[in-house]
């Protein structure tokens, strides 16, 4: 698959969600790890979108001149 590396990230997330987050850490970290990189990758797949959509011309415009009175 990928070779892959640790890491350690702080974030700073709500009282509740903290908890939360800490809890599945402890009981299933296999879990949060998926969790992570789930929401890297559709990060990372955003900005590449993105980054392609402004490096395009946009396309000429196929709509007919409004007219003038």
């Amino acid at each position: 698959m990928w070779e892959t590396c640790s890491v350690q990230l702080n974030v700073r997330l709500p009282r509740d969600v903290a908890a939360q987050a800490e809890e599945v850490q402890k009981t299933d970290p296999e879990f949060l790890s998926r969790v992570v990189l789930y929401g890297l990758t559709r990060r990372s797949i955003y900005r590449h979108l993105r980054e392609r959509n402004e490096a395009t011309p946009p396309a000429p415009s196929t709509e007919m001149p409004a007219t003038t009175r």
